[in-house]
């Protein structure tokens, strides 16, 4: 078997990322600039293609990538993850220790304000603890995600109307379908500190687009998971805002989706 990094990147070059986020495997680019072009080059025993176009938006990349890729596990990554060295064995010896799992979701190292989950043990994940993984942990069989037919949503991330959350979703999806998903205690790189792309701090906006995330993940129980999302991490979300008016405006946000959808 072989990984294949899918990595979606802004105007830069197929050598530059590439030795920027020490890749050591096959590798997809997904290059969003302002042309169209194909570049590959080899290291080793491994190709590197990239794909320079002129749309944007983190989903749409991504899926992109999805269909370029021939690997046998794919593993999406940004342009500001910095891979370990012996990540591909790495993961190629967990998915050998787990032969039941579709997808399993590695340790990637970030900053402490930015961590959204820190993976302790090999577990099971379910539908309802899987809102907290980011994309750049996603390991994922390509058999498996291509008979699956999740894609990734066009809806929410960078460049969306939603400013995230197409990863949970894309989570989500995928194990409706009965594919299996594990996690595993194995840090495979960490991500560079820097400004995002979506966030700009705990706002009204940033409580608006949850609460249309979580009618998408949960349904009917949107509202609750919701509230148990504002109660575990108030200490962090909610010191500029109390939890009642960061509550009203994710109310706000599944009505709003609701409404639209006529219900």
């Amino acid at each position: 078997m072989k990984v294949e990094v899918l990595a979606s990147v802004m105007n830069t070059t197929m050598e530059e990322i590439a030795d920027k986020m020490n890749i050591s495997s096959d590798a997809v680019i997904i290059n969003q600039a302002d042309h169209y072009a194909y570049e590959e080059m080899h290291r080793g025993n491994h190709r590197i293609r990239c794909f320079t176009c002129s749309e944007r938006g983190i989903g749409r990349s991504r899926n992109e990538a999805i269909i370029r890729a021939d690997g046998d596990i794919c593993l999406f990554a940004d342009e500001d993850i910095v891979y370990e060295d012996g990540y591909e064995d790495r993961i190629l010896a967990e998915f050998k220790r787990q032969p039941r799992a579709d997808l399993i979701l590695f340790h990637v190292n970030v900053e402490e304000a930015r961590a959204t989950y820190h993976i302790t043990d090999r577990k099971r994940v379910r539908w309802y603890n899987c809102g907290r993984y980011g994309a750049v942990s996603f390991a994922v069989r390509r058999r498996s995600l291509l008979e699956s037919g999740v894609m990734f949503s066009l809806l929410f991330g960078g460049g969306a109307v939603y400013s995230n959350g197409e990863d949970s979703l894309f989570l989500k999806q995928f194990m409706d379908k009965g594919y299996k998903v594990y996690t595993a205690p194995v840090t495979i790189g960490c991500e560079e500190s820097g400004s995002s792309t979506w966030f700009q701090g705990y706002n009204r906006k940033f409580f608006h687009d949850r609460g249309v995330l979580y009618h998408f993940l949960y349904g009917r129980l949107a509202y609750v998971m919701a509230l148990r999302f504002l109660l575990v991490r108030k200490g962090k979300i909610c010191r500029d805002v109390t939890v009642r008016q960061a509550f009203g405006w994710i109310r706000v946000g599944i009505r709003g989706i609701r409404e639209e959808e006529g219900r």
